[in-house]
């Protein structure tokens, strides 16, 4: 991997990635899918830190498990110091594409042991991830795209186009698979990508992925900043812990609605919400500001056979469980 061109620029990337957020002497973990990015990473990660791959084998093609043992002999061609492929199943919940990024995801967890997971996010993924958030009217958070990294996920060619980790491929004379998913219709990404896309590609002079992608960045640095103050104001504004907190609506009012809005989000959060809506949290500060008598709000939460709502009593918000 010294060579330049496509390899040199993949290899740079990773290096840089390990420089900022890695420890000196620490070991990573890469997932590995046997597609061009996972391949070009997986590639780079060996020559610059002890790496173990981890490939996760979804079950939901004929042959996965095929394609999954010819990754591993990929990762132990190249160098990784282990190569595992992790079995799991599918469930339903929030369509195909959620529940396949659900078991993988929660797979890594098991498999990574303390080690960081690398995932060969590009910046065409960064690209379309920002767009189906625009789409799906969630907030700024949303649109803020993936972060480079995300303890203990490292995505460190957010940078670089697909075409980048392809030419790697290419140099280095490997033969990624094609995912057949990739350019099934049925799937939202793969409409963005080989429609939505090049469409604006056209339309507006190219250049679109690379804007999309600072935009992203811009977001997040400023969601990161109202976070903070936010979690100042918070802990001034909450009184108790978990499903029994309670929030001070004067301490509330008096803030900015952006900013009233993020330390609601964080207080229930801490309370045991998870899967949070921008729906729900505008609902919840309309309570604070809107009250009007109005009841409580279902708040999506983890919590084993329990119902989590957010609800108003007098100069307070309070969280209150009930049983399914």
């Amino acid at each position: 991997m010294d060579r330049p061109g496509s390899v040199g620029t993949v290899r740079a990337a990773v290096e840089a990635f390990a420089r900022t957020h890695c420890a000196a002497d620490e070991s990573w973990c890469v997932a590995l899918s046997g597609g061009a990015d996972s391949l070009a990473l997986t590639a780079a990660a060996v020559r610059v830190r002890p790496t173990v791959a981890l490939v996760v084998d979804h079950g939901l093609q004929d042959g996965s498990g095929t394609v999954a043992s010819a990754a591993r002999d990929h990762a132990r061609r190249l160098g990784c110091v282990d190569a595992r492929v992790i079995r799991v199943e599918v469930g339903a919940s929030g369509g195909p594409e959620a529940a396949a990024r659900a078991a993988r995801y929660a797979a890594l967890q098991d498999a990574r042991g303390d080690a960081p997971v690398l995932i060969g996010h590009t910046r065409d993924d960064q690209a379309e991830t920002v767009l189906l958030g625009l789409g799906r009217g969630s907030g700024a958070r949303s649109i803020a795209g993936m972060r480079a990294y995300d303890p203990p996920w490292g995505r460190p060619l957010l940078g670089l186009g697909r075409s980048v980790t392809r030419g790697a491929c290419e140099e280095l004379g490997l033969t990624p698979w094609q995912d057949p998913h990739n350019d099934d219709p049925r799937f939202t990404r793969v409409r963005l990508r080989h429609e939505v896309l090049p469409l604006l590609e056209d339309v507006l002079g190219g250049g679109v992925a690379e804007a999309l992608v600072r935009t992203a960045a811009s977001l997040r640095e400023d969601t990161d900043a109202l976070d903070e103050l936010a979690a100042v104001a918070l802990a001034t504004a909450a009184t108790g812990t978990g499903a029994g907190s309670r929030l001070d609506v004067t301490a509330l009012t008096g803030l900015p609605a952006a900013l009233r809005r993020r330390v609601i989000r964080q207080w229930l959060l801490a309370g045991g919400g998870s899967g949070l809506t921008d729906v729900q949290i505008r609902s919840v500060d309309r309570l604070a500001v809107d009250w009007r008598g109005r009841g409580g709000v279902a708040i999506g939460s983890s919590l084993q056979r329990q119902r989590l709502f957010a609800d108003r009593r007098g100069g307070e918000l309070i969280l209150r469980t009930e049983p399914v």
